[in-house]
């Protein structure tokens, strides 16, 4: 029996037991079936969907050429034209069922690490390196999604190459678990809006890569205090500064937002908080989705008392939630007013992300008209 971090199966007579780990937090699978390159797509299917976890012992190759054709089959419904009348909100939590329910199906393909992250598989690959940066260092065997294998060892890739940012010209590396900074229209806002005058202290709201500390760096903010309530986020966004040597000018702190008082009143206090007020299935969603509004609520009820007198707040924020109708305009305007702050200014840009031109995207519409924008706030 399965123990709630804990995977059995039956393999050559015997009963084996291996630790199961999700990033994404997915339950531990009721049923393991043995399957290998002899196993037809079709049926694979049907397993996974049925809730059955398929513990490859083939070639690791076909192994992702069957994750591949298991994408295809559960995409394949999904080419049914928009219904007539149906919302952009409806649209968007349709769409995020779908997203989810990919995830449950493709999730069944499994692998196992043994020790030291080797994968015993015809043609695997070493991804000993990438599992070390995602996961530590290893303590045992352990069973994996092949699609969480094969994500992480895209997210290494990611970090060892960087992601350019032309407005520092230099490169930030993201982690693991880590938003990325590949979105360079809010990086451009907070490298074109006037700073106030003066300019001594910044802090930046859940600093993630250091990718916006590094840009008011750039710009001269000689001190900046960058908080996260992640140690992965700290970590990244530590060897980030190091490596950029900007780690004289920026400390890091871990807060849930808000550094404590003792590092005083700031000039300017960024944000760029999750965009989509939903719940986040995962830990590795909640760099997009904040439910309740809880991080942007909280950015904004705390900029005042954190504000020193003729200071700004700038909020980097989407509008992608209001095209979609989870959050309104007036909703937003009303929580910065209740917040006791004013708006001095609101500089905009259009979206550049590849989705904007993907036409059979269900949310293509609001892609399309989405603006992101740089709320520079004062107090009241």
């Amino acid at each position: 029996m399965n123990t709630p971090n804990s995977i059995s199966w039956q393999e050559a007579g015997k009963t084996k037991t291996s630790v199961w780990h999700s990033e994404n937090a997915a339950p531990v699978p009721k049923n393991i079936q043995l399957a290998d390159d002899t196993i037809k797509a079709d049926d694979a299917y049907k397993l996974a969907c049925e809730g059955t976890a398929l513990l490859w012992r083939g070639d690791f190759q076909n192994a992702k050429l069957l994750l591949q054709a298991l994408s295809r089959r559960i995409d394949r419904p999904r080419k049914k034209p928009k219904k007539t009348g149906e919302t952009l909100l409806q649209s968007f939590h349709l769409h995020r069922q779908a997203q989810s329910q990919k995830a449950r199906i493709l999730g069944m393909l499994v692998i196992e690490l043994s020790v030291g992250y080797n994968i015993h598989l015809r043609r695997a690959p070493d991804v000993k390196a990438a599992c070390e940066h995602a996961y530590g260092t290893s303590h045992g065997s352990m069973v994996v999604s092949l699609r969480e294998i094969l994500g992480l060892v895209g997210a290494y890739e990611w970090h060892k190459n960087g992601v350019d940012i032309s407005v520092i010209n230099n490169k930030i590396h993201p982690s693991y678990g880590v938003f990325s900074p590949i979105r360079g229209e809010y990086l451009d806002l907070v490298d074109v809006a006037p700073l106030p005058i003066p300019c001594r202290l910044a802090f930046d709201i859940g600093t993630g890569t250091g990718v916006l500390a590094a840009i008011l760096a750039n710009r001269g903010v000689t001190k900046i205090v960058a908080t996260d309530n992640s140690h992965r986020a700290l970590d990244c966004a530590l060897q980030n500064v190091t490596s950029l040597g900007l780690k004289p000018n920026v400390t890091l702190v871990e807060a849930d937002l808000y550094p404590k008082d003792e590092y005083g009143q700031a000039d300017l206090i960024v944000c760029n908080p999750p965009w989509l007020p939903a719940h986040p299935s995962s830990a590795l969603e909640s760099a997009i989705y904040d439910e309740k509004s809880k991080m942007l609520k909280g950015y904004l009820n705390g900029l005042s008392a954190h504000l020193s007198e003729q200071g700004e707040g700038w909020l980097i924020l989407s509008d992608f939630a209001e095209q979609l109708g989870l959050r309104s305009r007036d909703e937003l305007l009303g929580w910065i007013s209740d917040a006791g702050l004013k708006l001095l200014e609101k500089i905009d840009t259009k979206a550049r992300h590849n989705k904007v031109l993907d036409a059979s995207d269900p949310l293509h519409e609001a892609r399309k008209a989405e603006l992101t924008s740089l709320w520079r706030l004062a107090k009241a």
